[in-house]
């Protein structure tokens, strides 16, 4: 796996998507039918339609990174494969579990916490 920044936004696309597509048709995909920019600091995340290949497009500095899973055995746990909901604003730490197989939403995470401390 690749490391995640926590405050770099991430972006599922619901539907199913053709594996077949390369930077140029996924970023088309961003651009297009998402009408976001796919030069942006952030991470698009792509499935296929069985579910066991996930493709990331990201852009850094000057040029796209693409990255690709796929499963030998099992399925990702995609939301959405049957929506008509086109993206979903996830958080790094999703994006890690829908990774290691398991759901968006667990029930037994710990919460994340923020501290303010008080100068006295």
């Amino acid at each position: 796996m690749f490391p995640v920044s926590s405050q770099l936004k991430v972006t599922l696309i619901c539907g199913p998507t053709d594996m077949r597509k390369a930077i140029d048709g996924l970023s088309n995909i961003v651009a297009y039918d998402l009408e976001q920019e796919p030069c942006s600091e952030q991470l698009f995340v792509f499935c296929g339609r069985r579910r066991d290949k996930i493709k990331i497009l990201q852009w850094v500095n000057n040029g796209f990174w693409l990255y690709y899973k796929r499963l030998e055995k099992g399925t990702f746990q995609w939301p959405g494969i049957e929506d008509d909901e086109l993206a979903l604003t996830i958080s790094a730490r999703q994006l890690n579990w829908l990774l290691e197989g398991l759901p968006l939403v667990q029930d037994k995470a710990h919460p994340a916490l923020t501290y303010h401390y008080h100068a006295c």
